[in-house]
């Protein structure tokens, strides 16, 4: 098993930034991909970002304002996040895989934390 616990969100103004990090424990194994996705009141789980060994993939929604980190010897990926809008308002979701390769989709993911909300004002 993987356990992930996000943290970093919180209430910040249109425009301004923010870093959720994502502590994995448990199973987890540094080469594995990772995923950050999220989800808006009434809307489905989107995809932001995902990082896998041969590198990171972003939602073109947040291409050039979000980035996608992991420092492997804390077992920690981060999403810096710059230039909020209030359309990035939404739960935000770290989640793990158990293979190495990228995937851009909820269901090819194992293992979720438990969210961190991210309210952007305008």
């Amino acid at each position: 098993q993987v356990q992930l616990v996000e943290s970093g969100g919180g209430l910040v103004q249109a425009g301004g930034s923010l870093t959720l990090s994502c502590a994995a424990s448990g199973r987890a194994k540094e080469n594995n991909a990772m995923g950050w996705f999220r989800q808006a009141p009434g809307k489905e789980r989107d995809f932001v970002a995902t990082i896998a060994w041969n590198g990171i993939v972003y939602a073109e929604s947040v291409k050039g304002r979000f980035t996608a980190s992991r420092d492997n010897a804390k077992n920690t990926v981060y999403l810096q996040m710059n230039s909020l809008k209030p359309e990035d308002t939404a739960v935000y979701y770290c989640a793990a895989r158990s293979v190495r390769t990228a995937a851009l989709r909820s269901e090819n993911y194992e293992y979720w934390g438990q969210g961190t909300q991210v309210t952007v004002s305008s």
